[in-house]
């Protein structure tokens, strides 16, 4: 697997736990999409309450199959890039 670099059109490979640490990112994040949650909205909510994840059952809720979209933040939409 290759490590992205943004902006880089020759990506350096990686080394087995980075390349482990960002399949398991770009995972979490398709997984969002496909479950029609915003990947930033998501991101923002699981890093702030990972760290206080204790159980298993307590990461399961946290995955984006299983999380309560009440629970997410939304997010202000991103002002649209200047050309």
């Amino acid at each position: 697997m290759k490590c992205p670099e943004l902006g880089n059109q020759k990506p350096m490979h990686c080394s087995a736990p980075a390349a482990d640490a960002s399949a398991m990112l770009f995972s979490l994040v398709e997984t969002a999409k496909a479950n029609e949650i915003e990947p930033q909205t998501y991101l923002k909510f699981l890093f702030e309450r990972f760290p206080a994840a204790r159980t298993t059952e307590d990461m399961r809720v946290l995955m984006p199959q299983h999380v309560d979209k009440s629970l997410l933040p939304s997010l202000p939409k991103p002002k649209p890039r200047k050309k």
